[in-house]
């Protein structure tokens, strides 16, 4: 793409999981990208950034969710414009106005810069599977499962049923009613908005700093019980299903709506339909070294999915996934999670630390000397480790 012909994105939640990916991919493909976060200071969460300048044109600016017009810069004369950023605490303790107002708003918010900007043509919204399978749906016992498609929204009553809504049920009805909001919006204003609804989304991202779903999904290999209370939580409020897809596929897609504009209204994005159980099944098989705590998930989690997300009309448009299944989904997102710390480094663990045991106390090693948790035991318990 020429000079002369280069188009405009802007990527807001630029320190983000699936933002960083974004504008990575965008930039590769020759855009110049304007993203935004909401402290350009942060060394820690914006690391990423230079490495990614040096890919293109990209320039970052301050906006914050919470504050009207803070966007209109960042979106000023640019051709498209992907809306990424929204709250994501699944820890929050005031689910309904951290997740759930501040979500809807947030997206409205950026939404109205759009209209202001007056150059934009096409709006792709990421919202989530979230906003589609969270149903009261089940099985019939034998392996089927209903089929959802676009024309599915989850059900605001069902997931407010509880004496208090989770984070995990107050993201999905924010993502509900982002996508209706922001439709309507748009609509009575003459811009032409697209809304992509990702599943789990794995894979490695530029982001220097851990997103909290992939701690999520990575929780069944690290073993914090924590986030995989949180896993089990997202598949319930999915209607009992674990539907994936990777990153760059995700990436590939909005992008790919982006530059055909053949696209309306929703389009899920998925390539995988399973479950905490089926997962957990293929990490024990695939990494055995890092002994999966199949023992936490109880008897009546379903092992196949009572609800399947279809992308026909995605696969409809002429987008075709990368990635399709477990052991292609896991290779880099276990690789990403060792860097951000996610889950232990075996391979340094057994290079590293076990030799440096093994030196220190021969006597008590034996054949415990390759089990990492009682060598860091050990390595603190003579000071080595803090």
């Amino acid at each position: 793409m020429s000079a002369v012909e280069r188009k405009t994105a802007c990527v807001t939640g630029g320190s983000g999981y699936i933002a960083s990916a974004l504008i990575k991919m965008l930039l590769q493909k020759g855009y110049a990208v304007k993203t935004t976060v909401r402290n350009p200071d942060d060394m820690e969460k914006n690391s990423h950034f230079k490495e990614l300048q040096a890919l293109g044109p990209l320039k970052i600016f301050r906006a914050d969710l919470e504050e009207e017009g803070s966007f209109d810069e960042a979106v000023a004369g640019c051709d498209y414009a992907f809306l990424v950023a929204a709250p994501m605490d699944l820890k929050s303790q005031n689910p309904e106005k951290e997740l759930l107002e501040a979500g809807v708003q947030g997206t409205l918010n950026v939404l109205r810069s759009c209209v202001r900007a007056g150059t934009v043509k096409l709006v792709i919204l990421t919202s989530s599977a979230a906003a589609v399978s969270g149903q009261p749906l089940q099985g019939d016992g034998n392996g089927s499962s209903h089929v959802l498609d676009e024309s599915s929204w989850s059900d605001l009553d069902y997931l407010r049923s509880t004496n208090g809504i989770s984070p995990a049920q107050a993201y999905a009805i924010a993502k509900v009613l982002s996508e209706k909001e922001a439709s309507k919006l748009a609509e009575e204003n003459g811009i032409s908005l697209v809304a992509v609804c990702p599943v789990a989304t794995v894979g490695a991202s530029p982001a220097p700093v851990a997103n909290e779903s992939l701690a999520n999904v990575l929780s069944l290999l690290s073993g914090d019980e924590e986030m995989m209370n949180i896993l089990k939580g997202i598949e319930k409020a999915s209607g009992w299903s674990m539907p994936m897809v990777h990153i760059e596929d995700v990436c590939r897609a909005e992008i790919f709506i982006a530059e055909e504009e053949s696209a309306s209204g929703r389009c899920i994005c998925g390539s995988l339909n399973t479950t905490v159980t089926e997962i957990a099944g293929f990490l024990a098989a695939k990494y055995p070294q890092y002994n999966v705590r199949c023992d936490c998930i109880e008897e009546h989690l379903p092992e196949k999915p009572t609800i399947s997300l279809s992308s026909a009309k995605l696969i409809g448009e002429g987008f075709e996934f990368k990635y399709k299944n477990l052991d292609e989904m896991y290779d880099d997102l276990v690789a990403y999670g060792k860097a951000l710390g996610l889950i232990p480094n075996l391979t340094v663990m057994m290079d590293g630390v076990i030799p440096l045991l093994w030196r220190l106390r021969p006597n008590v090693c034996c054949f415990q000397k390759y089990y990492c948790v009682y060598a860091i035991a050990v390595l603190r318990s003579v000071h080595f480790l803090k």
